[in-house]
């Protein structure tokens, strides 16, 4: 049994919420000792409304999570490519705050499922907070930030059944094969972690750093674990789910307490901007890798997590991370998911916690202060004090730098609904098929039986065979063997 971490400690009389003392925490007051209660009990009213109130809106997707404190520090100049500051000189440590999760489970699921795991990281830097809101995969199923709600659809509750159907899901992803690489991710032996210690992080996206002299390069960041990767079975993730719902929160939990702080070792893949256009595959397309072949993950940095959160709903509940939160040196790509949600993050954290959101401890910048006209709301706490609420004023308020956070980036052509541009090797199966045919026999076998499995619930055989026929196009051999697993199971 764990144990709590340091609380602070409250010692006097209990009061009301606005600092009266409680003299009776037992007995409700009523008219008499055996009448109705009194509408004038007002720490009854208090109590009992506050607690009809204690639940915001869980998260539309990355419901279930938990989180820690940690430090990045730099291990390699990288001054040749970024300004940022937090990364300006080997050795500088930077105060961290890392959210894990499951994607399509609500906040009472288990953590054992098969489901890609959010790795959501805050750096507290003096320039502000910057958030990189990535995966435990490298890729994801679409490239355009249109089709999501669409696809989390699938992954949720069906508005008839009330369950996730496998229809839905396989109808989906039959008719879009871009999705063919990240279910291949999905459905291998990396689909259930074994803790969120025990896999990998990845910014996913491809993000735009810049340097002093004002030079563009493209990149991607990998969180490889010091621990080892470990994964579950289908089988062994069916237990553990069953026996222990939060075994994933409360291993992390209890490794931090002990002392044994996970770490992850921190590369980038650079890409001198000039490259982009002729690449071979595009390299703003979150179904695609860039080969290490082409781009060596370069070590920058080691993250260690090392204090856990003092309360759940303040810190991990509350807490919000935006890919729009950048920093001087570090900007976005023309990544259409990534440009999607630059807009939905930020809109989904002031539905769900508030126009304030940003004020709270866990959010709020910690190695600077934020300087913004931005006030008043829900929740709002008064900080700005009498100051003046708008820019530019002459009374000694903030004001604008001129010199912006990222390079431009050059365009040109109409407007429209746009196919994103192809390039010479883009296809939707070719790193589908590349990831398969890396894959030992028996990763293979555990592969297509971890499909099979799911496939073979579709009540539709048209469906079954698109899903199917995406996988054969990846690799005939993949594909061929798919079938036959499905025929097997459907008899």
């Amino acid at each position: 049994m764990s144990t709590n971490g340091e609380a602070a400690t409250v010692t006097g009389p209990l009061t009301t919420e606005s600092g009266a003392p409680v003299a009776d925490n037992q007995n409700s007051e009523s008219a008499g000792a055996g009448g109705p209660m009194l509408i004038q009990d007002q720490l009854l009213l208090e109590k009992l409304a506050h607690f009809n109130r204690e639940r915001i809106p869980e998260r539309v997707v990355h419901a279930r999570g938990a989180g820690a404190y940690g430090t990045f520090t730099v291990t390699a100049d990288v001054t040749r490519w970024t300004r940022a500051k937090f990364l300006s000189r080997v050795g500088k440590e930077t105060e961290t705050f890392l959210r894990f999760s499951t994607v399509a489970g609500n906040l009472g699921a288990a953590d054992a499922v098969r489901d890609p795991r959010g790795f959501a990281l805050k750096f507290y830097t003096e320039e502000g907070n910057y958030d990189l809101v990535g995966n435990n995969t490298p890729v994801f199923f679409i490239k355009d930030a249109i089709k999501f709600p669409d696809f989390i659809h699938t992954q949720k509750r069906d508005p008839y059944t009330g369950s996730q159907e496998a229809d839905n899901v396989w109808d989906f992803w039959g008719l879009s094969p871009e999705a063919t690489h990240q279910v291949t991710w999905l459905f291998g032996d990396r689909g259930i972690p074994a803790s969120y210690r025990n896999m990998n992080g990845y910014g996913s996206h491809t993000y735009q750093w810049s340097n002093e002299a004002g030079e563009v390069f493209w990149v991607k960041y990998h969180f490889k674990t010091d621990q080892g990767i470990k994964s579950l079975t289908q089988d062994e993730a069916n237990k553990l789910a069953g026996e222990d719902p939060d075994s994933h929160q409360r291993d992390l939990r209890e490794a931090i307490e002990r002392g044994d702080f996970p770490t992850w070792t921190v590369q980038v893949q650079i890409m001198p901007a000039d490259e982009a256009a002729n690449y071979r595959f595009n390299p703003f397309d979150l179904t695609k890798v860039w080969p290490h072949e082409d781009y060596p993950p370069i070590e920058i940095g080691k993250l260690e997590l090392n204090r856990n959160p003092e309360n759940i709903f303040a810190e991990v509940e509350q807490s919000i991370f935006s890919p729009a939160h950048f920093v001087p040196g570090i900007g976005p790509s023309p990544d259409k998911m990534l440009q999607g949600r630059l807009f939905a993050y930020g809109d989904a954290h002031r539905y769900r916690v508030g126009v304030n959101a940003d004020h709270l401890p866990v959010n709020r910048p910690h190695a600077t202060e934020a300087r913004t006209h931005s006030r008043d709301g829900f929740l709002y706490d008064g900080r700005h004090k009498g100051a003046k609420n708008y820019e530019p004023n002459s009374f000694g308020g903030p004001f604008q730098t001129d010199r912006p956070l990222w390079q431009p980036v050059p365009v040109a052509g109409a407007t429209g609904n746009h196919v994103a541009p192809s390039h010479a090797e883009d296809d939707d199966f070719v790193q589908a098929g590349n990831l398969y045919r890396l894959m030992s026999e028996a990763e293979k076998e555990r592969l297509i039986a971890n499909l099979a499995g799911f496939i073979a619930k579709v009540s539709r055989d048209d469906i079954a065979e698109r899903a199917i026929n995406n996988f054969r196009q990846a690799d005939p051999d993949y594909g061929k063997r798919l079938e036959a697993a499905v025929q097997a199971l459907r008899g």
